[in-house]
C-alpha cells in the first residue's frame, strides 16, 4: 500500500480556513510510520486538458477567478498541478503490471495532498477545489472506472464532467440538505444517495452496501474513490455521524469488488481524526486476500 505525499502541499494556507494545511500534516505526521510514502509530480497540461478548458488553466495561473470558499492563493495553479499529479501518481501506482503476481495491497494506493478536487467543474473553481484531481487521473488512463464518492458533499464538479459518458460510472453518497445543495437524483451514470445529517454507520453501510448491489455486475477494470472524511462523527462541517470503523467497513466492501483501486484526499475537517480515519480507510481496501 503506498500513500503519495509532498510536503509541498502544506505550503499554502489563510488563517481560519477549514481546508488548512494542519490538517493535513496532523495525518501524514500519524501515518508516515505505517505506509510506505512515494512523491508525486505534477500534472502535465495535456493531462488536465482532458477536463478543464484552456480557460480555466489561464485563469488559475493568473488568479483570475472568483470563489467566496477557494482564495486566490499565490500560485494555486502550481499546487493544483501538484494535488493531481498525485492523483495521477496513486492510480498509476494501483494498476499492477500486466501478468505480475500481486496482493491486495499492491493494488491499492492513496494520495494524501491538497487542494482537493471534486467540486471543481470544466471551467470552474468552487468549494475549496481548482482541479478535479479524480477526473484528471481517470480520463488519463481512460479505464472504465467506477467512481466512490464518500465525502459528505455531494461532488458536483465531478458529475459535471462525466455526466453521460459511458466510460465511468459516478456513485455518491453524501448529506443533505449540504453545501452544494446538488446530488437528490440519480441522473444517467451518475447515481446519488443523498442521506439526513447524523444518519450514523449503520444506515450509512446499508446504503453503500446498496449502491454496490445496485451496480451491473462486471465492467469495471479500475476503481477511483473521492475520500472526504468530513462525514465523521466530530467533523465541523458536514457529519454523518460516522465512527472510523465505518471507514473501515466502506474499504473491506470496496476491495470486495476485486480492482485495482485508487483513493484521492477531498474533505475532512477534523484535523486530529483525519489520519486514523485515513489508515481505517486503508486497512479495509487492503483487506481482500491476494
Amino acid at each position: 500500500m503506498k500513500i503519495v505525499f509532498s510536503e509541498e502541499c502544506l505550503n499554502y494556507g489563510s488563517p481560519g480556513h477549514p481546508e488548512s494545511p494542519e490538517r493535513v500534516r496532523l495525518a501524514y505526521e500519524y501515518l508516515k510510520a505505517r505506509f510506505e510514502f512515494i512523491g508525486p509530480a505534477p500534472a502535465a497540461e495535456k493531462d488536465i486538458l482532458l477536463v478543464h478548458s484552456e480557460r480555466h488553466l489561464e485563469n488559475l495561473r493568473n488568479l483570475e477567478f472568483y470563489d467566496g470558499d477557494s482564495p486566490q492563493y499565490p500560485d494555486i495553479y502550481g499546487y493544483a498541478c501538484l494535488s493531481a499529479g498525485g492523483a495521477i501518481t496513486s492510480a498509476g501506482a494501483a494498476i499492477a503490471p500486466a501478468g505480475a503476481a500481486t496482493t491486495s495491497a499492491e493494488q491499492c494506493a492513496f494520495s494524501l495532498t491538497r487542494p482537493p478536487g471534486h467540486h471543481a467543474g470544466p471551467s470552474r473553481v468552487a468549494g475549496f477545489c481548482y482541479l478535479n484531481n479524480v477526473a484528471i487521473a481517470v480520463r488519463k488512463l481512460g479505464k472504465r472506472t467506477l467512481i466512490l464518492d464518500i465525502d459528505a458533499h455531494h461532488g458536483d464538479g465531478t458529475q459535471a464532467i462525466f455526466l453521460g459518458d459511458p466510460s465511468v460510472v459516478y456513485v455518491s453518497l453524501h448529506r443533505y440538505p449540504c453545501y452544494p445543495g446538488t446530488g437528490l437524483k440519480s441522473q444517467e451514470n451518475c447515481f446519488n444517495y443523498p442521506l439526513p445529517p447524523l444518519c450514523g454507520d449503520q444506515a450509512y453501510l446499508e446504503t453503500f452496501k446498496r449502491a454496490l448491489d445496485s451496480l451491473e455486475a462486471g465492467g469495471f477494470e479500475l476503481v477511483a474513490v473521492s475520500a472526504g472524511f468530513d462525514g465523521y462523527r466530530t467533523d465541523p462541517l458536514a457529519s454523518l455521524g460516522l465512527t472510523s470503523q465505518a471507514y473501515r467497513k466502506v474499504g473491506e466492501l470496496i476491495s470486495g469488488l476485486k480492482l485495482p483501486v485508487f483513493g484521492v484526499l477531498e474533505g475532512g475537517y477534523d484535523g486530529a481524526a483525519l489520519g486514523p480515519n485515513v489508515e481505517q480507510l486503508l486497512l479495509g481496501l487492503g483487506s481482500r486476500n491476494s
